[in-house]
């Protein structure tokens, strides 16, 4: 007797295991449907504006009067032992801010000149200053932020809260994400992939003018019916093939083409910010056909009022290895505004109490000297982001840096804790949100991270 071989018996057994399992599957509910978390949330949507590229907190919110004393002398031997850095001789010479800060605010929070927009919100945002990571370059930094792991392959934070919440938005994918500057990050698609996730969870890339992904629009000739009757062939053949294979990415692939066919409507409506006041497209700095951070920051806005669970936005033009002075007066030039807009227009809107807003990089900048006389290196021991909306507490600065901003001394954050407090707000214990993937449960924190009480409202 020959013997009989597992696939041919799932695929030709249509009243065995193998059919009930993909009729169960086919029968399954929708993925992105909404979700309750652990416990009653703070936040229900997320807005990460990612700062790629690493901005220096020392040229915008940690002034060192230290540093700029001992400004072109070494620093202390004993500060640099067993240091290691990207690209510098760590005996480089210090260099010190390159701007006077001032106070801004009832909270009294020290802010560089650059940030002008900022300042007026800034009892509305908690500034950390305490952030450490593991990482010192930037694809491994930015995949660490993202994934809380420097090893590709792991699910982005936006699918991990996709997969723990669902989304509200039946007609929008439930995790957008928007690039901006000179470049993408570095760290490419792998910080907004869906990892060993169902691809379902994964981010969906968006242009910031015209069609927001590409091939969205019907060729001449095809009108909704016809590509409704399409659509529905290739479903059931979808379908079919899933009876047969039990593979759950069969139904990742019919939710992207009922998501596709969905935005076609709702798409063009979202991407046309013409239909925004005078006020609001000036509050941003929006101009409607111009792609900018500006446009993404607002169309973000649009984004979460319409359900949609995470929303991310990169801008690529932080890595002033030199021409520090003038690269990160544009960056500012470039984002300051439209951040600050977001948080008033949010505020405004009612919609600040539920999303939280986080604005950082992947690491920090070196104190000491690189590029001539205008530049800072990669440095992972100390750096700044802000925070702002649902359930974090307005109007503090925590974390302290040493006198020459090189490690962190007072309320340390590292980025497992960011992501711990993150999930609370969310609603979720981040011990419990796991995924068992080659034989053991996975989590955004891995087997780290504690949440950040002293930024909670």
């Amino acid at each position: 007797m020959n013997a009989i071989s597992r696939r041919w018996f799932l695929e030709q057994c249509r009243v065995g295991l193998g059919a009930v399992a993909a009729q169960s599957l086919l029968a399954a509910p929708d993925p992105l449907a909404p979700k309750a978390p652990h416990f009653a949330p703070k936040a229900k949507n997320i807005i990460f504006l990612f700062m790629a590229g690493a901005p220096s907190h020392l040229e915008l919110f940690d002034d060192k009067p230290m540093l700029r004393k001992f400004d072109g002398t070494l620093p202390p031997p004993e500060l640099l032992k067993g240091y290691r850095s990207a690209f510098i001789n760590p005996n480089s010479r210090l260099l010190g801010p390159k701007f006077e800060f001032k106070k801004y605010g009832q909270s009294g929070a020290e802010l560089t000149p650059l940030l002008p927009h900022l300042a007026t919100v800034v009892d509305d945002i908690a500034i950390v200053k305490g952030m450490v990571t593991d990482a010192f370059n930037h694809a491994p930094g930015q995949v660490l932020m993202n994934t809380g792991a420097m090893q590709f392959g792991r699910p982005s934070m936006g699918s991990w809260v996709t997969y723990g919440l669902g989304s509200e938005s039946r007609n929008l994918p439930a995790f957008v994400v928007f690039s901006s500057g000179k470049k993408g990050p570095s760290g490419g698609s792998s910080c907004w992939g869906s990892g060993f996730l169902p691809t379902v969870y994964q981010g969906v890339e968006f242009r910031s003018a015209g069609d927001p992904v590409l091939y969205l629009s019907n060729p001449e000739g095809i009108d909704t019916q016809i590509q409704r009757e399409s659509l529905d062939s290739i479903r059931r053949l979808n379908e079919m093939h899933q009876t047969a294979t039990g593979d759950p990415e069969i139904a990742t692939r019919i939710n992207s083409f009922e998501m596709a066919f969905r935005m076609q409507s709702s798409a063009p409506e979202l991407m046309d910010i013409t239909k925004e006041s005078k006020e609001t497209l000036e509050l941003y700095g929006a101009k409607p056909g111009k792609p900018s951070f500006a446009n993404n920051c607002l169309l973000a806005r649009r984004l979460v009022e319409r359900g949609v669970r995470f929303v991310q936005l990169y801008h690529e033009a932080w890595d002033q290895h030199s021409a520090l002075v003038k690269d990160i007066t544009t960056n500012c030039k470039d984002t300051d505004q439209a951040a600050a807009a977001l948080i008033k227009d949010l505020k405004r809107t009612g919609l600040l109490d539920s999303t939280l807003v986080i604005w950082g990089g992947e690491f920090g900048r070196t104190p000491m000297l690189q590029g001539g006389q205008d530049g800072r290196d990669h440095h992972p021991n100390a750096f700044t982001m802000w925070m702002a909306g649902g359930g974090i507490k307005p109007g503090i600065t925590l974390g302290e840096s040493d006198d020459l901003g090189f490690n962190v001394v007072k309320d340390k954050v590292h980025v497992h804790d960011l992501h711990a407090t993150m999930l609370h707000l969310l609603g979720f214990d981040h011990t419990k949100l796991t995924y068992k993937f080659q034989g053991r449960p996975f989590r955004l924190t891995d087997v780290h991270g504690q949440v950040v009480k002293q930024l909670l409202a």
